[in-house]
């Protein structure tokens, strides 16, 4: 029985190889990082400890843009433009329900344990950095303003934000100079990756909307979809290494908080509980009400994501394994999770949602400040609305400040909650890659059958699938995977006639035939197109 279980514990091993390192990467780190905290490093060690995982996140980083690129455009172009809205409308009103259940969630924690101490005011806080009196219409105007960049270029490493200047009048008042705060719409640096989004849609729904005669296109964005998903699985063997050592640094660079630990202490574990509850009840219940199926398979197919997002503490950078993960273990059609996916990396903040109302009502706490109910739910809408406009926000900082601001409450504790946020962030990171995954599924589950009656009506649609499972499986085995079209096979059996070599005619089903004779089939075969040619302009 023993010797059973050990086989299967090795067999297990053996199959999930990347898995079971990257958990392993993650006990390595938090005990290398407690370990040497007696030591006091210099900061040039610190230094180096940090340089892998941060070489790490900069790779990974690296292939979000294409990523989104290649595979929200070759997945949109095999919808059609109706199929698209449905499928668009299903995952904002998801993420929007959950976020609001994530928010009333974390209220109800926070108010019933209450782990604000206002003892705790006596201790010295550092000032927080200020970004000034941040106006909800303002969040939702820039929201709507990065939805429609004007240059798609500059979208790659640029958005529009709102900030506030402070401008001296040339002609002082009689009463003195007053200091009138004017607002700046301006750039500030960071990719805009939900106007990426839009320009992708649109991109891909007019592809879908010209069919065959765009198939040439289609096929270029499938086989950049597959290159780089094939170039992802190698980097994230640098996975162990990386998630080892941003755990690692991270410990080490925390300073001491002895002085506060038991009220953080409370406020960690109510922000921790909520996270748990939303993940392992609130989720899979509104997943089993919609699907009737179990969540189950759904969490354990996402394993890996999970802990790669709770070693990167980034989304984005987990969006490629999400992706594989959703596909290769769940069943999701790739042309949902490849849509689904990187809408929620930047809007689905279910996490950040829980964890900042928390954060407002735990600062409430600590001034003795009795929010009413007007308050409450004002937070409740603002932590809503600022965990979708605000999403790729670093530390959710320029969230909680709107939402103090809103409610009148001081922005001077805010640093307090820095000194934990390492860990929180990462925990609702994960939180947020798995409630991805759900929304995926259920979307899935709403609009598969029409996809499917879809992919009947139209034949390249079925193909470009088939080539894309022969892509697949091409990334797993060294061999090559060709189709050999029906004209390409009957030329290669003419020539064979022809040149008297009964033996290639007679071996033609067991033996490789030269690429040279062959044509992938989603190339422009000269000998038989699979779709039409184009026409002239003015008949377009």
């Amino acid at each position: 029985m023993k010797s059973r279980r050990r086989d299967e514990v090795v067999q297990f091993c053996r199959e999930n190889t990347l898995l079971v390192m990257t958990m392993f990467s993650v006990f390595l780190g938090v005990v290398l990082g407690f370990g040497l905290r007696p030591l006091n490093l210099s900061q040039e060690t610190l230094q180096l400890i940090n340089f892998p995982g941060e070489i790490f996140m900069q790779v990974l980083k690296m292939m979000i843009l294409p990523l989104i690129f290649s595979s929200l455009i070759s997945a949109l172009a095999q919808m059609d433009a109706k199929e698209s809205g449905q499928m668009g409308a299903s995952t904002v009103l998801y993420y929007l329900s959950t976020a609001i259940l994530a928010t009333l969630l974390g209220i109800f924690l926070v108010t019933v344990i209450h782990p604000g101490d206002p003892s705790i005011k006596g201790t010295e806080i550092a000032e927080a950095p200020s970004e000034g009196n941040v106006s909800p219409l303002d969040t939702f105007l820039d929201l709507v303003r990065n939805m429609f960049p004007e240059n798609i270029i500059q979208a790659t490493f640029e958005r529009m934000q709102t900030t506030y200047v402070a401008i001296r009048p040339k002609i002082a008042s009689k009463n003195g100079t007053n200091i009138i705060v004017k607002r700046s719409i301006g750039m500030t640096k960071g990719m805009n990756i939900l106007g990426i989004i839009v320009f992708c849609t649109g991109f891909g729904i007019v592809i879908s909307q010209l069919g065959e005669r765009a198939r040439i296109v289609v096929d270029f964005f499938v086989i950049l979809d597959a290159v780089i998903m094939r170039w992802v699985v190698t980097l994230m063997w640098f996975a162990p290494l990386g998630i080892t050592c941003l755990i690692c640094g991270n410990l080490l660079e925390l300073d001491d908080i002895s002085d506060i630990a038991s009220v953080l202490a409370l406020y960690v574990f109510t922000v921790c509980a909520g996270l748990v509850l939303h993940t392992i009840i609130t989720v899979p219940l509104m997943y089993f009400f919609i699907t009737r199926e179990n969540p189950l398979p759904i969490f354990k197919g996402m394993i890996q994501a999970v802990v790669t997002a709770f070693g990167t503490a980034s989304g984005g950078a987990t969006l490629p394994m999400s992706m594989q993960c959703l596909e290769d273990h769940c069943g999701v059609d790739r042309r949902i999770s490849r849509f689904v996916l990187p809408l929620g990396s930047t809007i689905n903040m279910d996490g950040n949602a829980l964890y900042e109302a928390v954060a407002v009502i735990f600062i409430a706490q600590l001034n003795n400040v009795q929010l009413s109910l007007a308050e409450v739910l004002t937070v409740s809408i603002t932590a809503t609305i600022a965990s979708i406009g605000l999403g790729s926000v670093p530390a959710g900082l320029v969230s909680i400040l709107l939402i103090l601001n809103t409610v009148g409450l001081p922005v001077r504790d805010v640093s307090m909650l820095f000194t934990v946020d390492w860990l929180l962030d990462r925990v609702r990171t994960a939180v947020n890659v798995l409630g991805d995954a759900y929304a995926a599924s259920v979307v899935q589950h709403l609009l598969q059958k029409k996809l499917d009656k879809a992919d009947a009506r139209h034949d390249y649609k079925a193909e470009i699938k088939g080539e894309i499972e022969l892509l697949k499986s091409a990334a797993t085995s060294r061999r090559p995977s060709f189709t050999m079209s029906e004209a390409s096979k009957e030329l290669f059996l003419t020539q064979a006639r022809s040149e008297g070599n009964s033996r290639i005619g007679s071996r033609i089903g067991s033996r490789r035939p030269s690429s040279t004779n062959l044509h992938l089939s989603w190339r422009n075969n000269p000998i038989d197109p699979p779709y039409t040619p184009l026409p002239n302009d003015e008949n377009v």
